[in-house]
């Protein structure tokens, strides 16, 4: 197997129980926003979390009296509710942890696809319409007191995307900004495994110049397909180094749902655009990630320190190094399970915020609902009476975190939410 491969696709479905509703912040929660906001969908919630272990050596919980230390329950609602009962009777149900292919003992979230992806056929470029914005970097704004809106995963799948925006009023039919003020966050994985990922990547840069000259702003955060396909371009297939054998970019990108009509249609200023991309942001208290993951600590203590790290990285155009970025950007599931929230407390504490906004990691994955490759017919495919419906994002880690991505490819939801303000 390739090392650098990711657990999520078509063909891998999740379980069947999902709990969901609105909820609002918990009264008298330090840091909860005084008053609700209409979400773009409902927010989903996690299980009740089991008895907190201690931290693992070297990792400390914030002092008491910490800023950080108490987050909202939740994180929005269409008005004040009281949090949903537990349920007890359903009980988290992981997939196994995969082993460290990486050889380097670091087998924490680290989850191998465990077989190949089919490649989506579109039709030709003809009719495609280009950016009409050569956006090389996002310019930096002033935040805001417009709406505050993030966007997960999308993975090429442009149709799903103007929908969601349309649905959520931020685009017009003819993909215009209309949100005047709005902010919207993408949190990246703009391409592989869905048919358009360069149309995607096109509509995201006009709307970050539709959206500064309204008044607003667009903007998007690093993911590890972006990572990926940055790779596959730059290094194609030179080796790299991997303790589980031979691996290249080129490989991994193929085996995690690399689109060839992507690459055909990749241009200079999209390569400019995506390592440019910051890895991290803070708007209005979130602190908005792409990976459900730790390792932003290994690249500074402060968000301008990991964003410049990320960037330098990838301009030193080495291959080893760029594949050691990607490779930590797959790591998932840092906030789930008995000591998330103290992992999430401690990425809280350093960078600030009350709350973190991920994508990376499908929601059925976190409830522990995937159906394994076993529990699949011949041809892959799940049951689809095995697949629940998603119906927005799913708040866990003692609140402390809020999962955005859906599920779009594996027939869920392409989720657009509004967060509530910091006041």
């Amino acid at each position: 197997m390739v090392e650098g491969s990711m657990t999520q696709g078509a063909g891998q479905g999740p379980g069947t129980w999902q709990e969901s509703g609105t909820a609002a912040d918990e009264p008298g929660a330090t840091g909860a926003p005084s008053h609700s906001v209409r979400p773009a969908q409902p927010i989903q919630h996690a299980r009740p979390a089991p008895a907190a272990r201690p931290a693992p050596a070297g990792q400390q919980p914030p002092p008491a009296g910490h800023s950080h230390a108490h987050a909202p329950q939740t994180a929005f609602g269409h008005s004040p509710l009281e949090q949903a009962a537990p349920h007890p009777e359903h009980t988290m149900s992981a997939p196994a942890p995969e082993e460290d292919e990486a050889g380097d003992g670091h087998d924490e979230g680290y989850t191998p696809t465990e077989r190949d992806l089919p490649v989506v056929s579109v039709p030709g470029e003809e009719g495609h319409e280009r950016t009409l914005v050569d956006v090389a970097a996002q310019t930096a704004a002033e935040e805001g007191d417009g709406p505050l809106y993030v966007v997960g995963d999308v993975h090429g799948y442009l149709d799903e995307l103007r929908a969601a925006l349309r649905e959520a009023g931020i685009i017009d039919e003819q993909d215009e900004w209309i949100a005047d003020n709005a902010r919207l966050w993408f949190l990246g994985d703009f391409t592989d495994r869905g048919p358009d990922g360069i149309g995607v990547i096109d509509l995201v840069m006009n709307l970050s110049a539709q959206a500064a000259a309204a008044g607003g702003y667009c903007k998007a955060l690093m993911g590890n397909h972006e990572l990926l396909l940055f790779g596959a371009k730059k290094f194609g297939d030179t080796p790299v180094n991997s303790s589980a054998g031979t691996a290249s970019f080129q490989a991994a990108w193929l085996l995690n749902g690399g689109q060839r009509t992507d690459m055909e249609r990749l241009e200079d200023h999209h390569v400019q655009w995506m390592s440019r991309l910051d890895a991290m942001a803070l708007a209005d208290g979130h602190l908005l990630l792409h990976s459900d993951a730790t390792c932003y600590l290994d690249y500074g203590t402060t968000i301008e320190a990991v964003n410049d790290a990320v960037t330098e990285a990838l301009q030193r155009n080495d291959a080893d190094e760029t594949w050691d970025l990607f490779r930590k950007f797959t790591k998932r599931f840092a906030f789930r399970d008995e000591t998330g929230s103290l992992a999430a407390r401690e990425l809280l504490t350093v960078f600030g915020g009350r709350q973190i906004v991920h994508g990376h990691s499908p929601i059925p994955y976190l409830l522990g609902e995937l159906v394994t490759n076993g529990d699949t017919g011949e041809d892959g495919d799940a049951d689809e009476d095995a697949v629940p419906e998603i119906t927005g994002p799913h708040l866990y880690a003692d609140g402390l975190a809020l999962a955005m991505d859906g599920g779009v490819t594996m027939d869920g939801k392409l989720l657009v939410t509004q967060l509530p303000l910091e006041r």
